[in-house]
């Protein structure tokens, strides 16, 4: 990965894809655009944080702004003259997407007249900003270099995306995406085990994996919900006190469950995350059956060498 010996200002913490390590990481924007700043009752001192979905601890110590445009060409013209075989560079923060499509265009335009051997330009995306372009503005930014996005599905579940306050339907989720894959813009969907709990494990595995199927996007990857502390806390924000996350048997029956009902063959997918307990790979169509029996052999080991001890999982 680069390092902060490079020109660079970032606004910390960084967030990255785990595919995106090797990448120059460049902040178009500060924060995520789904964030909401609101008042803490229980400061004294009415204390304003700083609330977006409610599974996720990222940039809440960050409200959202873009950078001012002329500071951000400016810094990746003086980094393009320390690397400039950089070949791949990651937009963060949260939603660079959510700049106008003529703003991304001169900074996508910029990258590839300063990094000549750039291959692929790539960012995170909300469904809400990919809805909020048109074809013909998403296939403008692909040909300016945006080659993939990465967008957070979560779930398939509409009363699970309620509750956590994604603030996007299931079936927004669809044609956001759908929109940018007719753009010729790569997609890596991401969803998160154990959102649902136990009760709703598997109508939330069965609605994404649905979802997922109808999108067929080239990459799709699964996080696993880790309760981290935050205000106001995951039980709160979802105003279930008797939440509680899946156990790891729990978790990889519905992995499990996810990765048999979706029939996008063409989709590689993932398990790699940190947060998650068994790391998969492949292809469904060619890979499906080894990624169940896969499963199956570590739902019956419990003491395979395979799952991930609780020490090393992380966000």
């Amino acid at each position: 990965m680069f390092h902060l010996a490079l020109p660079l200002r970032y606004v910390e913490p960084i967030y990255r894809p785990p595919s995106e390590a090797g990448s120059l990481i460049l902040q178009a924007t500060i924060g995520c655009s789904n964030l909401r700043t609101r008042r803490d009752p229980r400061s004294p001192t009415g204390h304003r944080v700083e609330r977006g979905c409610a599974f996720c601890v990222a940039y809440q110590a960050k409200p959202f702004r873009a950078r001012p445009h002329a500071e951000l060409l400016a810094e990746i013209d003086r980094v393009a003259e320390v690397v400039p075989g950089a070949s791949r560079i990651f937009l963060a923060d949260g939603d660079a997407l959510v700049l106008s499509t003529r703003r991304l265009v001169e900074i996508l335009e910029r990258l590839r007249a300063r990094f000549p051997r750039l291959e692929r330009v790539t960012s995170y995306a909300s469904p809400q900003n990919l809805l909020r372009k048109s074809v013909d503005e998403l296939r403008s930014l692909r040909e300016s270099g945006l080659t993939m996005v990465y967008v957070g599905i979560e779930s398939g579940d509409d009363e699970v995306l309620r509750r956590v306050d994604k603030r996007a339907t299931s079936e927004e989720m669809v044609r956001g995406c759908l929109r940018a894959k007719e753009a010729g813009i790569a997609l890596s969907l991401t969803v998160i085990l154990g959102l649902a709990g136990p009760e709703g494990s598997a109508q939330h595995a069965d609605r994404t994996a649905e979802v997922l199927s109808r999108i067929c996007p080239e990459y799709a990857a699964a996080l696993t919900l880790m309760v981290e502390p935050r205000v106001p806390t995951f039980e709160e924000a979802v105003a279930d006190p008797s939440f509680r996350p899946l156990t790891v048997d729990e978790a990889l029956a519905e992995c499990r469950r996810l990765i048999a009902g979706m029939t996008c063959e063409g989709t590689e997918f993932r398990s790699n995350h940190a947060s998650n307990w068994l790391a998969l790979k492949g292809r469904l169509g060619a890979d499906k059956a080894r990624l169940l029996e896969t499963i199956d052999r570590v739902r019956a080991d419990p003491r395979s060498p395979l799952l991930r001890p609780d020490s090393r999982r992380a966000l």
